[in-house]
């Protein structure tokens, strides 16, 4: 329950960012085998990348990953404009930097759309299972003041709460569903929209 929570909340924040530059940080050896370390490590990686590029505030998301062998870990980094790779591979004294705009997308896509394929990365590595490792520990960090904003909006129907925000979208709902329709649910009435 807590991976699926975590893993809108990452979709949702790397779209309200366009963060759609994907870029992994990885370890040389001395390999990083504790996630407070790695933590920490990225955490001044952060603070000294804002310093290279001359900010004060940056949106980026980031988790960790631990490799096949269950041990070793590494990030993997989410931004939202360009950064030279020089000042990222400064910024990660700890091993290798591998950074890509996720371009990979149909002709006349859009940063959102391309933040969405960078939250879908993200998503995944937010939702495995960390075995026992990290225990206590969030599973990404964001920057803070990015938040996306939620709006909310009363009406006397789902029909007129669904015209409200498929205004606000500027298109049809892709998902509709009803709570009637979900098997041993007992809750109040609700109806979910969503939009891809």
């Amino acid at each position: 329950m807590a991976a699926r929570r975590a893993r809108t909340r990452v979709r949702r924040y790397c779209a309200a960012n366009r963060l759609n530059r994907f870029a992994t940080l990885t370890y040389a050896p001395p390999f990083c085998l504790d996630p407070r370390a790695l933590r920490e490590h990225v955490g001044t990686f952060v603070r000294t990348l804002r310093r290279h590029l001359g900010v004060d505030a940056l949106p980026y998301l980031w988790t960790g990953e631990l490799h096949a062998d269950g041990l070793r870990w590494h990030a993997h980094f989410a931004v939202g404009r360009y950064v030279a790779r020089t000042k990222i591979e400064c910024a990660w004294p700890y091993g290798f930097v591998h950074i890509k705009l996720l371009g990979d997308l149909p002709y006349g896509s859009a940063a959102l759309d391309q933040a969405r394929l960078a939250a879908r990365y993200l998503s995944k590595y937010v939702g495995k299972s960390f075995a026992g490792q990290g225990q206590g520990l969030h599973r990404y960090e964001v920057a803070q003041g990015f938040a996306p904003r939620r709006e909310g909006m009363r009406g006397r129907s789902s029909e007129e709460v669904l015209a409200w925000a498929v205004e606000r979208m500027g298109r049809a709902a892709d998902f509709v569903q009803s709570s009637a329709e979900w098997h041993d649910y007992q809750g109040p009435s609700v109806v979910f929209f969503s939009w891809t």
